[in-house]
């Protein structure tokens, strides 16, 4: 009995060092990918890939043959389609980034194959675990904190629009003075591009469409898609970027309230599980040892 509460003390204690180590390799390749942005020139923002792929990413031509495959052909294409969405097309491509989770994966079994030799399994489970997942949860999670961006800024940049072209100004000279003025962000580096795609002699709504299909963010592309309708149909933008605006607040404003009232049920697990027990045991263990005491005379 002695051995086995001995063995599950130590894989217990294998368990929580590995969890350990895994949530505090994440936290720092974190912090190390947000202080590795920084502002590049023409006002565009260089992007930087995560250190976990930044290290692997030159020998990723070794193993591209396999992002290559027919079996992977989906979800490279899934991938260059988020990518696209996330801004980093430009960085790395669908197969790089492929081939960088595949020599992540080789190397968390290296690291595990290493740290079972040594008795270890468990923390080796847990970075090839944390490899294989992490480029994913990168990449989705990027894709939707630009996505939240660019819902962010959007009525403030109708607002914008709508005031220039009512004063007087065309569409496009509108678009670029407050890009000029604008601090850039996600929406301001899409906008930028279709900006110049115009310039370079594409058909202003063939390039809001490839907008819309590049960013795929639900309320831009509803945008998108009634300025080209306004300008196949003739209709003054002005009044249809003012009503889209005051649209897009609305619903910004709702959406916030739904967050509000959805508090109170989310904080209800946290004070259940963590809260609610620590309050029971600081009333009730004096009770009981009270209890007990009396009863043992």
């Amino acid at each position: 009995m002695t051995g086995v509460g001995f063995s599950t003390i130590t894989f217990a204690a294998a368990a929580c060092t590995g969890v350990s180590v895994a949530c505090f390799l994440l936290i720092l390749l974190q912090f190390m990918e947000k202080i590795q942005v920084d502002k590049g020139l023409d006002n565009e923002m260089k992007k930087s890939l995560p250190v976990m792929l930044r290290l692997v990413m030159p020998l990723a031509p070794n193993v591209r043959f396999i992002s290559r495959m027919k079996f992977i052909k989906n979800t490279s294409k899934k991938t260059a389609e988020q990518l696209l969405m996330a801004g980093y097309s430009y960085t790395v491509s669908a197969e790089d980034f492929i081939s960088g989770r595949i020599l992540l994966v080789i190397l968390g079994i290296i690291f595990w194959v290493l740290v079972t030799i040594q008795g270890r399994p468990i923390i080796g489970l847990v970075v090839l675990m944390a490899f294989y997942l992490y480029p994913g949860a990168w990449l989705k999670k990027t894709v939707q904190r630009r996505h939240n961006n660019i819902m962010r800024a959007l009525p403030n940049v109708l607002d914008l629009l709508t005031l220039s072209v009512e004063a007087g100004k065309d569409f496009l000279t509108s678009l670029r003075d407050i890009l000029g003025r604008r601090k850039i962000d996600a929406l301001g580096e899409e906008l930028h591009r279709t900006f110049r795609e115009i310039q370079l002699g594409k058909k202003r709504s063939q390039a809001l469409r490839e907008m819309s299909l590049r960013v795929r963010q639900p309320d831009l592309t509803s945008v998108l898609n009634a300025i080209v309708q306004a300008e196949e149909l003739g209709v003054s933008i002005g009044q249809l970027l003012r009503i889209q605006g005051d649209t897009l607040r609305n619903k910004r404003f709702s959406r916030a309230e739904k967050l509000a009232n959805e508090a109170p049920v989310k904080i209800l697990g946290p004070v259940v599980i963590f809260i609610f027990p620590s309050v029971l045991i600081i009333l009730m263990v004096p009770i009981l040892m009270q209890a007990a005491k009396y009863l043992g005379r």
